[in-house]
């Protein structure tokens, strides 16, 4: 994979993310990461997801808290599986 296809991917995933509510809050001094965060906690838990984007292996990696479970973590490669992961974790 070349390095702007993996850009791309990344960018895609990123407007997924924002579509479902997740905005920029912290941005590696180097630009090959970037952090985002859910504008709204996950019910139950009122902890907000948050996203690492990886340009250094182009993925991203979701970490989110179960109501009553420590934290969990899943990486994609592709926007198809972040969305279909995102469908079946609403915030609600």
């Amino acid at each position: 994979m070349t390095y702007t296809t993996g850009m791309v991917k990344l960018q895609a995933i990123r407007v997924a993310a924002a579509k479902d509510g997740f905005t920029e809050f912290k941005r590696v001094e180097d630009r090959s990461t970037v952090w985002l965060r859910n504008r709204l906690p996950d019910v139950g838990t009122n902890v907000h997801k948050r996203l690492c984007l990886d340009g250094l292996t182009n993925s991203a990696t979701i970490y989110w808290q179960p109501v009553g479970a420590q934290f969990n973590s899943k990486t994609f490669r592709t926007v198809s599986s972040f969305q279909e992961w995102l469908g079946s974790h609403p915030h609600s």
